[in-house]
């Protein structure tokens, strides 16, 4: 008899979907997934099969597909399949053909509950799979998440079958006559989760034969492990966290009092794309090495003094922008100047992001360009020179934000304004000033 109760219990007990939802059956027509199918319509569930053919099994992968459209008529539901170019998608992506395999199903299911309204995708994973994936991951290295093995809901996807373990799913089979059709492939030790399949976990069995049981607890102490620390880093995230200009701050200081530390800040970075041995150089740096960039695939991370500062990546660079005598406005980056002449002798004052100059004392072109290491500039209420990166330093504008301001240079070299800051005393406006040219800069929100 086909264990509906413990199916309907599980599925309940996980909040996977209700009675209501329509579900899309992922079913390669191996033993398992059939099962599933069978489970799905037993229990009265509204759902279709979808079938991948990967074209790497020759007539056998044909045969698969065969018996599973035919399974799906048997059951009266609504199939669908497809054909892969697995290993030119393989080469063609630099991946493994299981990866491939991986990455192909998974995009193609969604496509398919999404153009044909079904709620989730149900896939055929068992409790073995779930030791499996966690003695891979212990392999190759893992943190707490890749304990927790295999879970019944990951957003879209809903495994039902976690319940139960590889045996009962043969002895169900077997009692209930369900016809499948057998994977050549599962047999071959040359794939990594096969060489767990069948030559260490029957050796760990020898030391444990309830080892799939034992891994079932060991997986929700780990589950509630994970839960715990995704709250604390909820929590310290509203702590140290800071949404500013150009990015996030965190406060250096806070994160040097976390215990444990390695844990925790790799946990508050892993989202920005960190990896461990990133973690390490940041953790060594933090008493030092103020200005050093780490770098992601999405983000840059800056040691600022006392704190550390998370912005994206800018794979663009602005290039100077030239500006006539003629020239109305330009665009720079995510900012817009304006230029706007006048005969008389008005000074914009309380305006930072504005600037009265003296005409006569500009030569065209002007450029507007990114600073420069050695630019220097006379700041307006001061006698002396002092150099772009001392007045930075003295108005504590943080490193990744310093190549964000424009600055406007004359055609002689000076320059003339740090844009939205400090203009240069030589250019403003005096008794003697004839004609008066007013930049004012516009933040744009691209």
């Amino acid at each position: 008899m086909l264990p509906v109760q413990r199916f309907n219990n599980f599925i309940e007990q996980n909040r996977l979907f209700s009675p209501s939802e329509p579900l899309l059956a992922a079913v390669s027509g191996g033993r398992d997934s059939v099962l599933l199918a069978h489970l799905l319509k037993q229990a009265g569930y509204t759902f279709g099969i979808a079938h991948c053919n990967f074209q790497l099994r020759g007539d056998e992968a044909d045969r698969e597909q065969d018996f599973t459209e035919e399974l799906a008529k048997q059951l009266g539901v609504p199939f669908y399949t497809t054909n892969f170019d697995t290993q030119d998608y393989a080469a063609e992506k630099h991946i493994s053909i299981q990866m491939a395999a991986r990455e192909l199903r998974y995009q193609w299911f969604e496509e398919i509950r999404a153009s044909f309204g079904y709620s989730k995708i149900a896939v055929a994973h068992h409790q073995n799979d779930s030791v499996e994936t966690i003695l891979l991951n212990l392999t190759r290295g893992t943190g707490i998440a890749g304990m927790h093995g295999i879970l019944p809901l990951n957003r879209k996807i809903v495994r039902p079958l976690l319940f139960l373990t590889r045996e009962e799913i043969d002895e169900i089979t077997a009692a209930e006559n369900l016809k499948y059709v057998e994977d050549s492939s599962n047999a071959s030790i040359k794939y990594a989760r096969n060489k767990l399949r069948h030559d260490v976990i029957p050796k760990l069995k020898e030391l444990n034969p309830q080892l799939e049981q034992t891994f079932k607890n060991n997986m929700a102490h780990f589950r509630d492990l994970e839960l715990l620390l995704e709250n604390n880093l909820k929590q310290l995230r509203k702590t140290l966290f800071t949404e500013g200009v150009g990015g996030i701050y965190i406060n250096i200081k806070g994160l040097k009092a976390l215990e444990p530390q390695r844990l925790l800040l790799f946990g508050l970075l892993s989202p920005y794309g960190f990896n461990q041995t990133a973690i390490d150089d940041i953790i060594a740096c933090l008493d030092k090495h103020s200005g050093r960039t780490f770098e992601s695939a999405g983000y840059v991370l800056l040691l600022d003094r006392d704190q550390l500062i998370i912005s994206k990546r800018n794979v663009t660079t602005t290039e100077p922008v030239l500006i006539y005598e003629n020239t109305h406005e330009v665009n720079f980056g995510n900012n817009k100047l304006t230029l706007l002449a006048d005969d008389s002798s008005m000074i914009v004052k309380g305006n930072p992001m504005a600037f009265s100059a003296d005409h006569a004392k500009l030569v065209y072109p002007l450029t507007l360009r990114h600073w420069q290491d050695g630019d220097s500039f006379y700041p307006l209420g001061m006698a002396g020179k002092k150099k772009l990166s001392d007045y930075f330093i003295s108005e504590k504008i943080p490193l990744n934000q310093k190549s964000e301001i424009p600055v406007l240079v004359n055609g002689n070299g000076d320059i003339i304004w740090i844009a939205g800051m400090r203009p240069d005393e030589r250019y403003k406006v005096t008794a003697l000033t004839k004609k008066v040219i007013i930049f004012e800069l516009y933040k744009l929100n691209l």
